[in-house]
């Protein structure tokens, strides 16, 4: 059986995202997210608000990742329950961040399968994601999915400026490159305001600061799981 490109033929390169693409990493975090909320619920009737404040106004200083989140979550709990919040519940939060850090990273359903087929097409697959360097770093090890990517690039952010350095780094035109992602607003926008295609595969749950108004456009593709990417690839 001979592989054919089909839809990937007039790329030079595949750019995969990480967290919620290639392992669930949100679930972990929401059952963070709904223990504080549980926690604080007694001093404010709109939990979910004063964490998307929080983080919000963290962004710029803190960044993305675990370690940032479990900031948030902790400055949330103590600001909105005026200090009052138990000792032992700030540790059981602390420990919760701590736990997020170690989280086994499994691959999603197909992911592995259809890796090993997309690297039958001889193209050079990258590893696009952001976050801390380390928990990246240690959640790649975690999946065991390593071995599939020729590169690995953690930024702190992915706007249209990390894809054009994307490009750049890789010596290769937007036009060359498809980007596939969960994430409407790191992931697919930025991919294509630069010039690249993009393969959207949503998660079934989304970060509060990852919520995007979707739009069509001629250059992206929706699928509903990551193992319908090999649709796009032909066997003859």
């Amino acid at each position: 059986m001979r592989i054919k490109k089909g839809f990937f033929e007039e790329f030079s390169a595949i750019i995969f995202d990480a967290d919620d693409t290639l392992w669930d990493c949100q679930t972990h975090f929401e059952a963070m997210e709904n223990r504080l909320y549980e926690m604080i619920s007694p001093w404010t009737d709109n939990p979910k608000q004063e964490l998307f404040n929080t983080e919000s106004g963290n962004m710029a200083d803190l960044g993305y990742g675990a370690k940032a989140f479990t900031i948030s979550i902790l400055e949330t709990a103590i600001r909105v329950s005026h200090g009052e919040i138990e000792a032992s519940k700030v540790g059981e939060l602390l420990q919760m961040g701590k736990d997020l850090l170690h989280f086994p990273a499994l691959p999603l359903p197909g992911v592995e399968e259809t890796l090993s087929e997309i690297r039958k097409l001889g193209l050079p697959m990258i590893l696009f994601t952001k976050g801390e360097l380390q928990d990246q770093e240690n959640k790649l090890r975690r999946s065991g999915l390593a071995g599939y990517f020729d590169d690995v690039v953690i930024t702190s952010n992915k706007s249209e400026k990390e894809f054009r350095e994307l490009c750049e780094r890789l010596d290769m035109k937007p036009a060359e490159l498809v980007m596939i992602g969960n994430s409407f607003k790191s992931d697919i926008a930025p991919a294509v305001a630069v010039g690249m295609k993009a393969i959207h595969i949503p998660f079934y749950v989304t970060w509060q600061l990852e919520t995007f108004e979707e739009f069509e456009h001629e250059n992206v593709i929706k699928l509903n799981e990551f193992r319908d990417i090999m649709g796009l690839i032909q066997n003859k």
